[in-house]
């Protein structure tokens, strides 16, 4: 793939990407925040659809030899630390790399600052992985469920798309979208009282 077709396939991407948040909602401060508060599952919901979509994709590409996998490996230390430094960034920010740059297009000012501590903290941590090395290095390398259980990936991949779809409809049935986002939203119309609370709380 040329330097062209890759820059134009990741913009068609950042596109679909965009959109998807920006209708979905997930991009709203107020969404974000009331996921981490389990009062919004809207959020949850979209990210295991994407993850569910990305396994059956995967599983296709993996089962007719059209990819190769290659997992990063497992740091103990990294994983748990990182995610929950990033699960309190995004819980007090209201946004998250994935969704900052919507906000930034949707008007929210605060964005830009988040937007500015991620990219500070992306070059603050790229001075530092030195020194901190030998503090979250440590783990057993690559460690995937397919090779725990002695099957192959796609039939494992198919499997838990399978799960995350049926807890879907469980999501679905117990926290319809209608309700937490308004049964009338499109865009920002008509939302319900929940998420225009969450969204205010979110702003102030």
């Amino acid at each position: 793939m040329s330097v062209l077709s890759a820059i134009l396939t990741g913009l068609v991407m950042g596109l679909v990407f965009g959109l998807a948040l920006e209708k979905s909602r997930v991009f709203e401060p107020g969404v974000i925040v009331g996921q981490m508060q389990l009062r919004n599952f809207t959020m949850l919901k979209v990210f295991l659809s994407a993850v569910a979509t990305g396994l059956v994709v995967l599983a296709a590409l993996n089962g007719f030899g059209l990819i190769k996998l290659s997992p990063k490996a497992t740091l103990y230390t990294a994983d748990i630390a990182g995610g929950l430094i990033l699960g309190v960034g995004i819980t007090l920010a209201g946004g998250c790399p994935g969704t900052v740059l919507a906000q930034i297009g949707a008007g929210y000012r605060d964005a830009w600052a988040t937007l500015l501590g991620g990219l500070c903290g992306a070059l603050a941590f790229g001075y530092l992985e030195p020194t901190l090395r030998p503090w979250i290095d440590g783990g057993p390398g690559k460690l995937t469920l397919d090779h725990l259980v002695g099957q192959p990936f796609w039939l494992v991949a198919l499997v838990f798309a399978a799960l995350i779809v049926a807890l879907l409809v469980v999501l679905e049935r117990w926290r319809p979208w209608q309700e937490e986002l308004g049964r009338e939203v499109d865009g920002d119309t008509e939302p319900s009282p929940v998420a225009g609370r969450q969204r205010i709380a979110a702003q102030h």
